[in-house]
């Protein structure tokens, strides 16, 4: 993949994370702030699929643009084909890592309630 097709992907991603970001807030908006933070509360939350739906796009998203970012100045800080292959193989390590983790903790939160 080409180094422009790759920065385009971090300003879509940095878009959509804004947007993403705003819908969330929007969802947070609906209650008072102290019960949000309650447990049956943010349960209830995750078992509201649009809105676990909303955390999963935001998690991959937010990874993404991250771990995109990061590669970026890596390869900016120290140049060499072995440096940027290994750069950017860690940075899909890592943010595979990451999305894998958070999705699991969303399905697990989905099904805290089913039980």
């Amino acid at each position: 993949m080409r180094e422009s097709q790759i920065m385009n992907i971090h300003y879509i991603t940095g878009l959509s994370a804004i947007v993403l970001v705003g819908i969330h807030i929007m969802f947070r908006l609906i209650m008072p702030f102290g019960q949000s933070l309650e447990y049956e509360n943010i349960i209830a939350n995750y078992q509201n699929l649009p809105y676990a739906i909303v955390l999963e796009l935001i998690l991959v998203t937010v990874a993404i643009h991250g771990f995109n970012g990061l590669r970026i100045i890596l390869i900016e800080w120290r140049q060499g084909e072995s440096w940027e292959k290994g750069v950017k193989w860690a940075c899909v390590a890592a943010a595979i890592a990451i999305i894998a983790y958070g999705s699991r903790t969303i399905i697990m939160a989905n099904m805290a309630g089913a039980v």
